[in-house]
């Protein structure tokens, strides 16, 4: 038969065919929307938020709550030094003090960080993020007193006992959040703790503490000084940062079991690494013209969002993915210890790089995002709707690095034994949470 002639029963019986397929299609798509609507209950929802705002949140805020402050605790402090030795404190004195103030913060999260393990055992989860709540009044009612009892150590030690808090929830959450969630929605879900703490830095932002997420960011008020930017105009422009991360990381939430981790966490890294180098590029030339100390401002906001849709949030959801549930303690404080230490090495060393290497500062952390993105390419498979067995298997797969049917066959060994009800007391889950396990 000629091309151009076609038989009309078989041009027929291809459409029939079509036509079934693209109904078996759209039923697949129905059940897939009524599968993902019934997977959002709210007793759910409702656990992941209250965990968020009692957790995350506060590790956010206390981000964002010290650098307003400054000049009075700095004056809180040479007066309290004055009423106890009878003269005015030493310069270098007082920023030892302040600067122990600050950093001590992220010595109790790693210290909170290698709690983790041991609370968890004894509690399990939900009840290690309730008693957490503890070391974050304590902190609270310490850093609040000490302006009466007169005694600036109270406010040390409230900062650190706070870092301890800020650990525990960095590591209990997101494992919580990991075995409460149905597999379809375990992406969205685990981006709770992200936009969380977005929330609790833009809220410190909003009250008029113009800090920034992540210690790269801490002295962002300088680099505005420097990018040209009027004085007067610099708290507006935090601000709007807060604002950013914010919607950044809802945004994020929103898209992840669409386009999944992988194109995120890798798209992520390489725009950073592109507008950290825009912004080096327009810090040096800041004053050839009056509009480039705006693109500066652009290319700050363009990091914070990038970061806040990809680095900022998924990792703390693969590191649930990755481990099996007897595995995932371990793994949360070995990437909590490499959080909280990295956090405490950038604010200590970061303005050092900066007096050394001036408008070229940001090219040490554009060299790390485009090494992080390369890594990620060629290791991480894509964990988005997959089980833990089937996770395993691709990575292992994908890296060569165990046989891929003994690892498999263990996870899914264990995921069973987790589907069964636990009746011992130190188990890491109650009944609901044990339920949900995918």
């Amino acid at each position: 038969m000629p091309v151009w002639e076609c038989d009309p029963a078989t041009m027929k019986g291809r459409c029939c065919r079509r036509k079934q397929e693209t109904m078996k299609l759209s039923e697949k798509d129905q059940a897939e929307n009524k599968e993902s609507q019934r997977n959002w209950s709210c007793s759910l929802i409702v656990a992941a938020l209250v965990g968020a705002f009692g957790s995350s949140f506060l590790y956010g805020y206390n981000l964002s709550v010290v650098n307003a402050p400054t000049p009075y605790i700095k004056a809180f402090y040479n007066e309290t030094w004055y009423r106890r030795h009878g003269q005015p404190i030493d310069p270098d004195t007082l920023t030892l003090l302040w600067s122990v103030t600050v950093s001590i913060f992220a010595i109790g999260g790693l210290v909170g960080t290698l709690m983790v393990k041991m609370i968890g055992k004894f509690l399990g989860r939900k009840y290690t993020l309730l008693v957490n709540n503890g070391f974050a009044i304590s902190a609270a009612l310490l850093m609040a007193c000490s302006l009466q009892a007169g005694t600036f150590e109270m406010l040390i030690v409230g900062r650190f006992i706070m870092g301890v808090d800020g650990g525990i929830a960095l590591s209990a959450l997101p494992m919580y959040l990991n075995e409460i969630s149905p597999k379809e929605i375990r992406g969205s879900l685990g981006q709770v703790t992200a936009i969380f703490i977005c929330i609790g830095v833009f809220s410190g932002q909003l009250l008029g503490l113009p800090e920034l997420l992540g210690k790269i960011w801490f002295y962002t008020n300088s680099i505005f000084g420097k990018a040209g930017v009027p004085q007067d105009k610099i708290p507006y422009i935090t601000l709007s940062t807060g604002g950013i991360e914010t919607l950044a990381a809802i945004f994020s939430g929103l898209v992840i079991e669409r386009l999944g981790r992988r194109p995120l966490l890798i798209g992520g890294f390489g725009l950073m690494a592109l507008f950290f180098g825009m912004l080096t590029v327009t810090l040096t030339l800041q004053d050839q013209a009056p509009w480039i100390p705006y693109l500066s401002i652009v290319c700050i906001l363009a990091i914070i969002a990038s970061f806040c849709s990809g680095p900022g949030g998924i990792p703390f959801i693969l590191t649930g993915e990755f481990f099996q549930q007897s595995e995932r303690p371990a793994a949360f404080i070995i990437a909590g210890t490499v959080n909280w230490l990295s956090n405490f090495v950038v604010g200590l060393l970061f303005p050092f790089i900066q007096k050394s290497l001036e408008s070229y500062c940001f090219l040490v952390f554009a060299t790390i995002c485009i090494a992080g993105a390369i890594y990620f390419y060629f290791v991480l498979p894509e964990t988005k709707n997959r089980t833990h067995a089937e996770i395993s298997q691709a990575f292992a797969k994908r890296n060569k690095a165990h046989p891929p049917e003994v690892k498999a066959d263990s996870a899914m060994a264990e995921e069973k034994a987790n589907s069964q009800p636990e009746t011992d007391p130190s188990s890491t889950l109650d009944s609901y949470g044990q339920n949900r396990i995918v």
